[in-house]
């Protein structure tokens, strides 16, 4: 068996070069920080810290806050995902469930809808040579439009999201800058719809109408598009790997149980989130000896924890799920139900299966390239139609072509995201976005966590 590469360990990139690149994001952090699971504390404890009701800070107190701050802007004080404990987040977060919540029927039509619109682009008489990540983008950009507005996406909106989503994810990823004119043309969009209230959902009261449409930015149009293009390519380019997988899923197409099997693993062995960072408001206790004190960083490592209680965790096996269930494993793909889940922890499986058997009913899958948790060549695949004979002309020299394409871009990419990484790191440390907002905060009596608006 060939042990899956990881983000830092391809074996042609000068050890030098990744050993650099490791220690300039460690510095990030600080000082006053512990990773779980780890050696000396394994996944039981990772279990009870993660559930535990002082490990609720989301921003303040954070280096690593800084740098999300950066990456995810505009907006990110209002980003469901880093608004600190309290009134404005319970009131953010429950417009978030009214917005995803929907009839499944509906919500897995509308994803299959999406996804047949994007393909439907694609020839169905010779091999198309693909980025999953890229070519499902703008079926999920369309597909939250639908969520949030109640109408089908125009052709402009969609262009305008799919760019917002790749540009956050590109910088997220190191393998370029990010480009703030570029992100405001969705915000200047979103501005023109929420004052004309074309949104038909009714909005978090506590923010003010520019944070509101931060917030409808943030949440739909980043991190919902960004998550549901790169868990799809995951499970495609997983599928394209793994020939067995394929066959079983064409065999019978509308059997869900061993599709979910399938979306399970492919979450278990590559998590969409490497790393969830905490900080503590109160003490918390490690074990016996070791207390963690209050204004701590944890982060959570799911790699690691679903790493952990499996026979051979490095192999893609769907089958490891019959005889287990979600109660007796280490796996959290959508966080832990006690500390702030992720909204989408029940649309997402309806999306990914309708999208699923909507690319595997019209093509076969093949891909050579390699298979880590972050994706960072965005998943290239041959997408092949099922109406060409097995083994196309052609076909021979397009695995090679990506084989080596794929090589020589992980030498390449690595320099480049080291270069652009610390780049980014160190304006990220000038600029201090999330730092002077608690500072300012705190200056103006305001709670950083506080049920007031205003003007942000």
């Amino acid at each position: 068996m060939v042990r899956a590469r990881t983000d830092t360990d391809t074996w042609w990139l000068p050890r030098a070069v990744v050993a650099l690149r490791v220690r300039i994001f460690e510095k990030v952090n600080g000082d006053r920080v512990v990773t779980l699971p780890s050696d000396r504390h394994g996944p039981e404890v990772f279990e009870r810290v993660y559930a535990h009701p002082h490990a609720n800070g989301r921003s303040e107190g954070a280096g690593l806050s800084d740098l999300f701050w950066y990456w995810l802007a505009p907006g990110p004080e209002v980003h469901q995902e880093h608004l600190e404990p309290g009134p404005r987040y319970e009131e953010v977060a429950a417009t978030t469930r009214r917005v995803v919540a929907g009839n499944s029927a509906d919500l897995s039509e509308a994803a299959a809808r999406a996804v047949a619109e994007v393909l439907d682009a694609l020839p169905d008489d010779r091999i198309s040579l693909v980025r999953l990540r890229d070519l499902v983008m703008p079926a999920w950009a369309a597909f939250c439009y639908e969520l949030v507005f109640r109408e089908p996406c125009p052709p402009e909106a969609r262009r305008l999201i799919t760019a917002h989503a790749d540009d956050v994810i590109t910088a997220l990823k190191c393998t370029g800058l990010r480009h703030p004119r570029r992100r405001a043309r969705l915000t200047a969009y979103l501005h023109e719809r929420v004052a004309a209230g074309h949104v038909p959902h009714r909005l978090p009261a506590g923010l003010s109408p520019r944070e509101q449409v931060h917030y409808l930015q943030g949440t739909f149009f980043n991190t919902a598009v960004v998550q549901l293009s790169e868990a799809t390519a995951h499970v495609l380019l997983a599928v394209a790997r793994h020939p067995h997988v394929q066959r079983r899923l064409r065999a019978d197409p509308e059997d869900d149980t061993y599709l979910t099997r399938v979306l399970d693993e492919t979450m278990r062995r590559y998590p969409l989130f490497g790393i969830a960072h905490r900080i503590t408001t109160g003490d918390i206790p490690l074990d016996e000896e070791t207390v963690l004190p209050a204004g701590s960083v944890v982060c959570f490592s799911y790699p690691g924890y679903h790493a952990t209680g499996y026979e051979r965790p490095d192999a893609f096996d769907p089958d490891r799920w019959a005889a287990l269930t979600a109660r007796e494993v280490h796996h959290i793909p959508y966080g832990v139900a006690a500390n702030r889940p992720c909204p989408a922890w029940r649309l997402s499986p309806l999306a990914l299966r309708a999208a699923v058997r909507e690319v595997t009913g019209r093509f076969r899958l093949e891909s050579t390239a390699s298979h880590t948790r972050s994706i960072p060549h965005r998943a290239p695949c041959l997408l092949i139609p099922h109406a060409l004979p097995p083994h196309p002309r052609g076909l021979g020299a397009l695995r090679r072509f990506v084989r080596l394409r794929d090589g020589v871009e992980d030498v390449t990419r690595g320099v480049r995201q080291l270069v652009l990484g610390t780049v980014m790191v160190l304006h990220a440390r000038r600029q201090r976005p999330a730092a002077r907002y608690f500072e300012e905060r705190r200056a103006t009596g305001c709670p950083a966590h506080g049920p007031e608006g205003g003007n942000g």
